[in-house]
């Protein structure tokens, strides 16, 4: 018996019992993953009243006693971050596919440790007399905003029946919905040329504001590769002969898709210097200060570092190395190309970067050595997906679920 479980709204309905079953399983992970489909066993036990009276409302409960595979030794799998749903099929006296859905809520399970997935309920309305059966049958997995699909692969013998009494009524058809949520935005249109500052022209200015670019990432996961294009614009505040710069992104990455702790993910990147200077000024945002709750959107801080120049003249600055580290794992990610957002007149000072012969970060840059500046990449507008689907993947991080990936990506793919 499953205590407290079984819950019934009606009088007439009897007392709850359980009943397991076990059934092999094929599993498909998301198509992002690359991954072929995975076998296993799935053990399920079905919580339901022996008895009923037709009319009434019972509520099933589907427990998972045990998933088809181990976590593997991955990463481990935060609490609250996987949730499970399925469909429950009623046969017999009444047919009707009957809608399961579990909580987000699970403890958190180590490299190697068994999975654990809450229980799924749902109300079934009894409309005929007679020998009603619950047998379980397709289900899906949904960690990190994807789903890995479930389905049984031998017929599956009923794990409970109910007994109902009484006479028959017109059944009012009760859907089975699985709420998908797409989101939807409009490209931001993408300026033309390069923003240009000079402060011999413009009496004295230390403010520069760069034009907005999007930017193509190929990013090296610890699971492949992956793409991204992201809207990334660079500032610049004159600060004696160095200049303070700012790397802002606009627009939320997604909406979490489950509790992230304080201070688990920080980005960084390397700017790429280009026209009289050369090498590259390493910038970075502070990790997460508050936890992030689940549904809540993830906004990307800004990137912030000095520049120092190294080479007196017109200098050039674009997005560069993007890189991310989360939950102790490090994803990098490279322009396909060059893209200027910004254009400084600029002054050499002493240890600057020209050349590639060293940083021009206070925070600890590197020189990448020489930047290219010739051809762009193409206009494509900003990807109505959001800013910088790349941190989206949260460093590649992965969570296998009876062998079948979670990839911490966006709500909808790059095109």
């Amino acid at each position: 018996m499953l205590a407290g479980a079984g819950l019934l709204v009606g009088v007439a309905a009897g007392p709850a019992q359980a009943a397991g079953v076990a059934y092999a399983t094929r599993c498909v992970p998301p198509a992002a993953s690359g991954l072929d489909p995975v076998m296993g066993t799935t053990e399920v036990q079905i919580t339901a009243p022996a008895t009923a009276s037709v009319g009434d409302e019972v509520e099933v409960v589907w427990k998972f006693t045990q998933a088809a595979s181990k976590n593997p030794d991955l990463i481990d799998l935060p609490a609250d971050s996987v949730q499970p749903s399925g469909t429950l099929k009623a046969a017999g006296a009444q047919t009707a596919d009957l809608a399961m859905q579990g909580p987000r809520q699970n403890p958190a399970i180590p490299k190697g440790g068994a999975m654990v997935l809450s229980d799924m309920k749902g109300t079934l309305k009894l409309t005929a007399p007679g020998t009603v059966t619950l047998t379980p049958d397709a289900y899906s997995i949904n960690a990190f905003s994807t789903d890995t699909k479930c389905a049984p692969t031998e017929t599956v013998k009923p794990a409970a029946t109910i007994q109902v009494t009484g006479s028959p009524t017109t059944p009012t058809p009760t859907p089975s919905t699985t709420p998908s949520t797409t989101p939807s935005g409009t490209p931001s249109t993408q300026p033309t040329g390069s923003a240009s500052a000079s402060p011999s022209d413009s009496g004295g200015q230390t403010d520069f504001t760069g034009k907005e670019v999007s930017v193509a990432y190929a990013c090296k996961t610890p699971i492949g590769d992956k793409n991204a294009t992201s809207p990334v614009q660079i500032d610049a505040r004159k600060n004696g002969e160095d200049f303070d710069l700012t790397v802002r992104f606009k627009k939320s990455v997604m909406d979490s898709p489950a509790d992230i702790p304080a201070n688990s993910v920080k980005p960084s990147m390397e700017v790429v210097l280009g026209g009289a200077d050369k090498g590259t000024v390493h910038v970075e945002g502070p990790a997460n200060a508050q936890p992030i709750k689940s549904g809540d959107p993830i906004e990307v801080p800004d990137l912030t570092g000095t520049y120092k120049p190294g080479a007196s003249g017109e200098s050039t600055l674009a997005p560069g190395v993007l890189t991310v580290t989360a939950l102790g794992t490090t994803t990098t990610c490279t322009p396909a190309t060059s893209q200027v957002s910004l254009t400084l007149d600029t002054t050499r000072q002493e240890g600057g970067a020209s050349g590639g012969g060293g940083s021009s970060s206070t925070s600890g840059g590197t020189s990448a050595g020489s930047a290219s500046t010739s051809g762009g990449l193409a206009e494509t507008g900003s990807d109505s997906h959001g800013a910088l689907r790349a941190l989206g993947l949260v460093a590649g991080t992965v969570i296998l679920l009876g062998g079948a990936v979670f990839t911490f990506l966006p709500r909808r793919y790059p095109h």
